[in-house]
């Protein structure tokens, strides 16, 4: 049986034919059963140039302790906020679909590069005080918290990813910066995170971070999930820039998540998992860690990216998620 690549970048997952009773939609998940308005724009949706911004969406710099920071921002500043984080080798735009519906529903939206990531490329741990010689938590931690501090109030996070692991620690740290907290496809289980990948997680404790990066940039670019040519085009456009060193450290560090859940059940604010049925981990997974934060779950007939597949259905739940908030 050939080797299959874990994708994080942000391409669709395949559905998984071989899936058990434990990864099938539960009639109960938030956004899995039900058809509306919002699922047949995301069947209505089309291959796009993801170069190109939505209207009304700025390009701009925030300088944060790891260095400058590419971010999109749209919508009045001074309405509530809403920051997306993208994952490794992901970028600001895996958003960009979601952005117009946040706006025209009267929030101030904000997603940037993580550092060394695309247009982020040149931001690491080498900008530190002290310098360091990898990407860490700490850092990527500390950005996070540098544009959550950047203006008054608390706001609804989204992470995405390698960045829900980033954004639990930063909701562990500074609470009350947080208005919501969303997960999105975020590795389900603490310590070695690979652990429970579909098929291969059998072996991803015995490849290093830099093998893992290498592995799964190469799979990414082979297209083995049948990206969109548009898309596709944008993703290899992102591997030219995007810093191989933090590929490989993030790798790493997400064979190594601190166990949050119980600081993370103990606090009021709103929680919502968000995934993909064919995401990489098993539903079961993903329940049983919304379960332990006492978090809702919504589940979306997609793979591991319904912020590109799904991002109707997904801006549907989080302005639920937004409204209890309130």
């Amino acid at each position: 049986m050939p080797l299959e690549i874990p994708d994080l970048s942000g391409a669709p997952v395949e559905p998984d034919a071989n899936a058990t009773r434990d990864d099938a939609t539960h009639d109960d998940d938030r956004g899995s059963a039900k058809f509306d308005d919002a699922v047949q724009r995301d069947l209505d949706l089309v291959d796009v140039d993801w170069t190109i911004l939505p209207d009304g969406v700025r390009a701009a710099r925030f300088l944060a302790p790891s260095g400058e920071l590419a971010i999109l921002e749209a919508g009045v500043a001074g309405n509530p906020r809403v920051v997306l984080v993208p994952g490794v080798t992901g970028s600001k735009e895996d958003f960009s679909l979601m952005v117009p519906p946040l706006v025209e529903a009267g929030f101030h939206v904000l997603a940037f590069d993580m550092a060394g990531q695309y247009e982020s490329a040149a931001a690491g741990p080498e900008h530190l005080s002290p310098p360091s010689a990898h990407y860490d938590h700490e850092l990527f931690v500390n950005d996070l918290l540098a544009i959550l501090e950047s203006a008054p109030g608390a706001a609804h996070v989204l992470g995405y990813s390698f960045a829900g692991t980033v954004a639990q620690i930063a909701f562990t740290q500074r609470p009350e910066l947080f208005a919501s907290l969303t997960l999105l496809s975020t590795p389900p289980e603490y310590g070695q995170g690979f652990r429970g990948v579909k098929r291969i997680g059998w072996i991803s404790g015995l490849t290093t971070g830099r093998i893992g990066a290498a592995l799964m940039i190469w799979g990414v670019k082979q297209n083995f999930t049948h990206v969109p040519p548009g898309r596709l085009a944008f993703i290899r456009k992102r591997f030219d820039v995007t810093r191989r060193a933090s590929v490989a450290d993030i790798i790493s560090l997400m064979k190594r998540s601190p166990d949050l859940g119980a600081q993370l059940a103990a606090s009021t604010v709103p929680k919502l998992v968000a995934v993909g049925e064919h995401d990489l981990w098993p539903l079961a997974l993903h329940r049983n860690l919304a379960e332990t934060i006492g978090a809702k779950i919504a589940v979306y007939r997609t793979g591991h990216s319904p912020c590109e597949t799904a991002p109707n259905q997904l801006v549907r739940d989080l302005l639920a998620l937004y409204a209890s908030s309130e």
